[in-house]
């Protein structure tokens, strides 16, 4: 069995995020060029041509920029919610889209792609219909939740029983409060439909860790907010403050906001 998941991209400068399995490829947001998302996927030995659907949680411009190129050049279905076509294709934010191409997605149903199993479920961030998505196959589960406000009991509920997670790690509040951005900005970002900061994703991760949870991938890193380090630090001390030891219990990451990943493959 073959179930794995990269990251192309990972920042609030862009996203992008295959998942794969021994029968199916696909993409979750391509908010970075098509050139680099063809360059990602070659790098990792996936070619382009066999990715059967892009997925989409929302429609903020680091989550859909790429997206209509890739879709023209490789004739790719686009899978997104009624509310986020309805704030993309009015204003043509990428592109014109073959309508065979334009595929309605509802929250809380699951796609079946012949045993992978894909469901979208509702997020909290100031997006029209934003969602994350789990991936199922053959016992195994992959979950994403990023671009959260905040987690809650139905959030969680989906992700448990995760063997991986990709997590919002975006800021670190203190380094948001003392920086240059404006105000309102500041506050959007520390809202209930902004960011998951550092302290709120760890103790989101503690919240559904149990001893299949192989690995969590922290994601979605503000540049100016943020630090690799310290991210990884700070789910670190929460997970082993509660006795979960990182490397033995549970291996964790933070995606790069500029490079592909590694792949990470569930076993």
């Amino acid at each position: 069995m073959k179930f794995e998941l990269c990251t192309i991209a990972s920042g609030s400068s862009g996203n992008c995020i295959y998942v794969g399995t021994d029968k199916h490829k696909i993409l979750v947001d391509a908010g970075i060029s098509g050139k680099r998302v063809t360059k990602g996927l070659e790098d990792i030995g996936v070619d382009p041509n066999e990715i059967e659907g892009l997925f989409i949680t929302h429609e903020h411009s680091d989550h859909i920029k790429g997206a209509g190129i890739i879709s023209r050049k490789y004739n790719l279905p686009i899978y997104a919610t009624k509310g986020t076509w309805d704030a993309i294709l009015p204003e043509a934010k990428i592109g014109k889209i073959s309508p065979e191409n334009i595929r309605t997605i509802h929250k809380e149903v699951t796609l079946d792609f012949e045993g992978l199993e894909i469901t979208p479920y509702s997020i909290h961030h100031d997006a029209a219909e934003p969602v994350g998505y789990t991936f199922s196959y053959e016992g195994k589960k992959m979950s994403i939740a990023t671009d959260l406000g905040y987690v809650d009991r139905k959030i969680l509920k989906y992700l448990a029983g995760s063997n991986l997670v990709l997590l919002e790690s975006n800021h670190d509040v203190g380094m948001l409060q003392a920086g240059t951005y404006p105000y309102y900005l500041k506050q959007r970002i520390l809202s209930d439909s902004g960011h998951l900061s550092n302290d709120l994703a760890a103790e989101a991760l503690l919240g559904i860790y149990h001893k299949n949870l192989e690995h969590v991938v922290l994601g979605h890193l503000s540049r100016e907010n943020n630090f690799p380090d310290l991210a990884y630090v700070t789910t670190k001390n929460m997970l082993e403050c509660n006795g979960i030891k990182v490397g033995k219990d549970i291996n964790v990451s933070v995606a790069n906001k500029d490079k592909v990943s590694e792949v990470y493959r569930i076993l």
